[in-house]
């Protein structure tokens, strides 16, 4: 809010004559130097010394001399035009060519596996100084970290598996179903196991993300159903490694399944009718919706899921 009205009557143009005449001291120059006659320029300085309440310039034989009001007010009214003329030029876009950038992402393994290696293979073929430092997705998104800005991007599945603000965005960036997977030699014919059978096997639970559940025992407490898991693995690799020479099942997200479940040791059947699919979605405060390296970060995200083939 501004001190008096009388500062309301003050236009940019009058600022621009106050910093012309302290820098030139000659009314003429100052009105050839921006372009408007004389009479504007003198009507700017009534107007200036009548909102200061203060002469500002005397008029010598030496030109305008400044006030010491004047010498005082001159860098305020510099840093004023400048702050104008950046609030009409807009942040400056975001450039990785120009200087080391660091992003922070939180995200799931899922994300590790099928998305940053794309990402990161992007980065280095355009030569970029961009490094990627992922966290593991806990319980929930992390969102104090998203908006005090110590993380740029949350990654987590959806639709509805992570409680996300008002004051958030999300996207979906990707859509996935669940495979049940299985040693070669334990396999069977069926190509898609029936929920009795589903029950009944022994599984191994590779944690997707920190939680108490997870979207296939959610879907089993639905049909009053609950299955027997025998170990839980911290990463799909471990996971398949339990599974090898048992007769133990594990449920996968489709991609996985078709990147790290080699056919040559694994069996792979569809998962019991109702099993629901799943979305890949990306979380951000809407605090850095407009934020260009946040920006340039999101649609870097979103070309490395869109490009094929995606297994």
């Amino acid at each position: 809010m501004l001190n008096s009205n009388a500062l309301r009557k003050l236009d940019m143009q009058d600022l621009m004559v106050f910093a012309a005449v302290y820098e030139q001291n000659n009314v003429t120059e100052v009105a050839e130097r921006l372009c408007v006659s004389q009479s504007t320029v003198s009507y700017s300085l009534k107007k200036l010394r009548s909102c200061f309440e203060d002469e500002l310039f005397i008029n010598t034989r030496t030109g305008m001399r400044p006030t010491y009001k004047a010498g005082n007010m001159y860098p305020h009214i510099l840093k004023t035009l400048e702050c104008i003329n950046l609030c009409h030029a807009g942040a400056p876009a975001f450039d990785p060519k120009l200087q080391p950038a660091t992003f922070n992402i939180c995200a799931p393994e899922y994300f590790e596996q099928l998305v940053l290696p794309r990402l990161v293979k992007n980065f280095g073929a355009a030569d970029l100084p961009v490094t990627i430092n992922v966290h593991k997705l806990e319980v929930d998104i992390p969102v104090e970290q998203l908006r005090d800005g110590s993380l740029d991007l949350a990654i987590g599945f959806g639709p509805n598996f992570h409680r996300s603000p008002m004051d958030f965005n999300v996207q979906a960036l990707m859509k996935d179903d669940l495979v049940c997977v299985l040693d070669k030699r334990a396999g069977s014919q069926e190509p898609r196991m029936s929920l009795p059978a589903f029950v009944e096997r022994r599984h191994v639970f590779p944690t997707p993300w920190t939680s108490a559940s997870n979207m296939v025992d959610g879907w089993l407490a639905q049909q009053a159903l609950q299955r027997q898991i025998v170990a839980r693995a911290n990463s799909y690799s471990a996971a398949l490694k339990m599974i090898t020479g048992t007769d133990f099942i594990l449920t996968l997200p489709r991609r996985i399944q078709r990147l790290l479940a080699h056919e040559t040791l694994f069996d792979h059947r569809e998962a019991p009718d109702g099993l629901p699919g799943f979305t890949l979605d990306m979380h951000w405060s809407q605090s850095v919706d407009q934020d260009s390296a946040n920006t340039w970060l999101r649609e870097q995200v979103i070309r490395a899921c869109a490009e094929p083939p995606m297994i």
